[in-house]
């Protein structure tokens, strides 16, 4: 009888080889057939009795293309040599591989994870984009390709494109994931983050590359909706959606609470630009002096008004971020989540930009963990998403609360 890791890799590799010419969710790969093979025939080799196989058996993972793999390039969406980006595999991918996954390949992303777009399209509908900079990996998951993905998030890279591609999108806790082996845009911000087709299947991979999973009793939290200028920024659209999600929770018995918050919401989004940019200039100091003419306009732009960020503005930045948070869990006394849109609306028609991050400013900003859940639909027919954060460290009660969350704003 044919083993499940191998059923699995032909179904991954035989769905890639019909959608992806379309949506293009993968990098390139010659002989990615014979890998996947190979690597099914390694795991029923190294697990032949069924009875102790690892959560993640046989399951094909796409990993976005800024986390090093070993055997696989890294490209980071750009046109630098991939032998300067090399360097040892990336821990979370020891991870999965300890639990019985196979890598499906690398997942186009925006250029070095920031804002120029990669070729990757919308699966619900082609002539949009899927969102950025985790585009492929959203996009591998929504399509069918496989059923989870690793991303990265620095401003709103998984929150977004889960969204805007219907499917789960879980942003851990800042540092709850290793981020070495990972080519950085800001270290202070940057986040391991996943996507996967439902909740459970989350919560199944967060325990096995989070660190210090526990098991923890989840009562029924209570919502918090975080009205002011930050809710304001959403689209009609989606603050419609949202208004509909939050009258059926409330039917369904959760507390849901106002609170008046993010008042200064534009001095937090300018403290976030700050060290985003200070950070990502000093992460690509030594490739961009050497390599700068093979970087796109939209990074070269980025890493440029960076560098003339000086040092005194950008440590005082880092005060503002860490003043912010504690303000922000402050006015969390009365609530367990937050609640809110995963996105201002749809996904925008076109490739030639990834989407507004503004709804994950704040939480990234504040290294909160985030989820995503499928959340209705707007008129156009493209996926809109419930964006839920929690409190630092309180991943495990995210996640289980999340399932009931995402089986009432998906009915």
């Amino acid at each position: 009888m044919e083993d499940q890791s191998a059923r699995s890799v032909a179904a991954a590799y035989e769905t890639i080889e019909k959608l992806d010419g379309d949506i293009q969710a993968f990098v390139p790969e010659p002989g990615r057939r014979e890998r996947l093979e190979a690597a099914a025939r390694s795991i029923a080799e190294r697990w032949p009795d069924p009875a102790p196989r690892p959560p993640l058996y046989g399951i094909p993972v796409g990993i976005k293309d800024i986390v090093r793999v070993d055997g696989l390039p890294t490209r980071a969406g750009s046109a630098v040599p991939p032998d300067a980006l090399a360097g040892p595999q990336a821990p979370l991918v020891d991870r999965l591989l300890r639990a019985g996954a196979i890598v499906a390949g690398k997942t186009a992303t925006a250029e070095f994870a920031v804002f120029a777009p990669g070729p990757t399209r919308n699966p619900r509908n082609l002539a949009h984009t899927p969102g950025g900079s985790s585009s492929g990996s959203a996009a591998a998951v929504a399509a069918g390709m496989v059923p989870l993905a690793i991303g990265t998030q620095t401003i709103g890279s998984v929150i977004r494109p889960a969204a805007y591609c219907g499917v789960v999108g879980f942003k851990p806790t800042y540092g709850r994931i290793p981020t070495a082996g990972v080519i950085a845009n800001a270290p202070a911000l940057d986040t391991i983050g996943l996507f996967a087709n439902d909740v459970a299947a989350a919560e199944t991979a967060a325990g096995i590359l989070c660190d210090e999973w526990r098991s923890v009793p989840v009562a029924r939290p209570v919502l918090g909706i975080p009205v002011g200028p930050y809710l304001e920024r959403a689209s009609e659209t989606a603050l419609s959606t949202f208004g509909k999600n939050v009258t059926a929770l409330g039917e369904s018995g959760y507390t849901i609470r106002e609170v008046s918050v993010l008042a200064e919401f534009d001095d937090v989004a300018a403290t976030l630009v700050t060290i985003n940019r200070y950070e990502l200039a000093q992460t690509h100091a030594g490739w961009f002096a050497q390599y700068g003419d093979r970087y796109r306009t939209e990074t070269a732009a980025i890493i440029r008004a960076g560098q003339q960020i000086d040092r005194i503005e950008y440590e005082d930045a880092l005060r503002r971020r860490t003043e912010f948070r504690q303000w922000l869990l402050a006015a969390m006394a009365s609530i367990d989540l937050w609640i809110a849109p995963a996105a201002t609306g749809p996904a925008p028609r076109g490739l030639d930009s990834t989407g507004d991050p503004t709804m994950s400013i704040p939480w990234n900003l504040a290294g909160l963990p985030c989820l995503a859940v499928p959340a209705g639909a707007a008129d156009n027919g493209l996926p809109l998403g419930l964006q839920c954060v929690a409190a630092p460290g309180a991943d495990e009660q995210l996640l289980q609360g999340g399932v009931r969350l995402a089986e009432i704003t998906a009915q």
